[in-house]
């Protein structure tokens, strides 16, 4: 690895020389409007499913208005890359804002359950590049010496998504109608269009030819696909070990391996092999994909707690959901900023695991005899918690790798870490729908009674999502414990503190 270092040309600089700060400023505000729809988009729904399940009349596949929009997303983040090295960030981004919008006014209309998630599946494709793309834009723009100055810039959007994302999805499906808040994305949508189609223009390019592995892209899709409906179906639809649901495995199984050996083979894979070979990268990638992802499995399953075994409403629900999504920002905050000062800089996010998992275990444990003002402090401690792992997986995987791999060391992350979040939110749902024998009711009241009816207790089903959740974090600090802790360079050391906005 230290050869490969110093054997590798150094990247260009950004070229940020010839424009001025203003210009920085007006390119990074764009920007800003298109990474808060997608991150907008993640937290606005979570507290309108409940309502959504039951208008459309399906609660058995609400867990897939959620994981369809992760999985497109995270199947095009490295396809969005590789296109914007050929083409340009700015058209890149143009693409990626108008499938999004088109998507949002397909779900806005959707008639039905399956219409709903065909279109959540368009507008992941949408949103999977606004996010990555942002964060290449800024690379372009500003060299990480720089960047910290802009952290509170990025911070303040997910701070914001976070904040109001929850409470405006409650209040526009108690009080208004739930395709509201798919429509909202229209105004938002058609602003951040016109920044980006009049501000990128004076965005240097670096363009490169590049090959898209649409056929890698399409392997894993299918692989994943499989997989979930393996695991929606098995003991709902279907007992685990009928042919319907081995042979969704076995198929699971195939497709993988054959997306293995397209990585081999490839001129030019999705998911370059080297890169995950590089055991930094491939345990700080494996530690925040079972972090990440148990913290979007909560932000889903949280509000369907609150409203059918808590029996609040769903405005109530989003406000409730507000310590589990700030309190990240804050560990994210304090750990990029500690890391940049210390030399053992995984021993605040081992820390902050431990506090998660057993904050999460006392949840499972307690949860129907605590007071709701206790479970929101517990809600704020694991937010917290998770929150320091953020950064430092980051920096450490950027740290690893040799300058002209950071790109791709980058979005492999992300790449796994919106994957296990589509796995832990199917995971979840299945624990919730099996343990209910929830079967076909159509809305979450139907839950309450199917669950009464046939003896079963629902806190006891969440308390078995939360101890699922506990071992998620246990997991992730696993393999954080498993990752090396290599000194960082002096880059990535002064990128460390504006980690957050990655």
């Amino acid at each position: 690895m230290e050869s490969m270092d110093r054997s590798a040309s150094p990247s260009p600089q950004p070229a940020s020389s010839a424009l001025s700060q203003a210009e920085i400023r007006t390119i990074i505000v764009g920007i800003m409007l298109a990474m808060l729809l997608a991150a907008l988009d993640q937290t606005i729904i979570a507290t309108a499913l409940p309502t959504i399940g039951r208008e459309l009349g399906d609660l058995e596949h609400l867990p897939w208005v959620v994981t369809v929009y992760l999985l497109t997303a995270t199947a095009v983040t490295p396809l969005y890359g590789k296109f914007s090295d050929s083409h340009g960030r700015r058209v890149t981004m143009l693409i990626g804002i108008v499938v999004f919008v088109l998507g949002s006014i397909a779900c806005a209309l959707a008639p039905s359950m399956i219409v709903l998630i065909l279109a959540r599946g368009l507008q992941g494709l949408g949103g999977g590049g606004l996010i990555a793309l942002g964060q290449t834009i800024v690379a372009d723009l500003v060299a990480p010496k720089e960047r910290a100055k802009y952290q509170v810039y990025f911070a303040s959007v997910f701070m914001t998504s976070s904040l109001v994302g929850p409470v405006l999805g409650g209040f526009f499906a108690e009080h208004l109608h739930w395709s509201v808040i798919f429509w909202i994305n229209l105004p938002l949508g058609l602003i951040a269009l016109a920044i980006a189609f009049h501000t990128l223009k004076k965005l240097p390019r670096h363009d490169r030819p590049h090959r898209l592995d649409l056929l890698g892209a399409l392997l894993l899709v299918a692989a994943t696909v499989s997989l979930l409906l393996a695991l929606s179906w098995g003991g709902l639809r279907h007992p685990w070990g009928s042919p319907p649901v081995l042979g969704l495995v076995a198929a699971s199984g195939l497709l993988w391996l054959l997306f293995a050996l397209r990585m081999r083979t490839a001129p030019e894979p999705l998911i370059p092999p080297g890169v995950l070979h590089n055991p930094v990268v491939r345990m700080g990638t494996l530690s925040a994909c079972f972090g990440m992802g148990t913290y979007i499995g909560l932000t889903i399953y949280l509000p369907v707690y609150f409203e059918a075994v808590r029996g609040i409403s769903a405005s109530v629900s989003g406000l409730a959901l507000i310590p589990l999504m700030v309190g990240t920002v804050a560990g994210a905050t304090l750990s990029g900023r500690t890391m940049a000062r210390v030399r053992h800089y995984k021993r605040l996010p081992v820390a902050g695991l431990c506090v998660a998992m057993a904050a999460t275990a006392a949840l499972a444990l307690l949860g129907d005899r605590l007071p709701f003002p206790g479970i929101e402090i517990i809600l704020g401690v694991i937010s917290i918690g998770l929150g320091t792992l953020l950064p430092v997986s980051t920096v450490a995987i950027q740290n690893a790798v040799a300058v002209h791999q950071l790109g791709t060391a980058t979005g492999t992350a992300n790449f796994f870490r919106s994957l296990g979040g589509a796995f832990i939110v199917a995971i979840f749902g299945a624990i919730v729908l099996g343990g209910s024998g929830l079967g076909g009711a159509a809305d979450f009241e139907s839950l309450a009674g199917v669950a009464a009816r046939s003896g079963v207790d629902l806190s006891r089903v969440f308390a078995h999502v939360f101890m699922a959740a506990a071992a998620g974090f246990a997991l992730a600090l696993a393999f954080l414990l498993a990752m090396e802790e290599r000194p960082l360079r002096s880059g990535a050391a002064k990128a460390a503190e504006a980690a957050i906005a990655d």
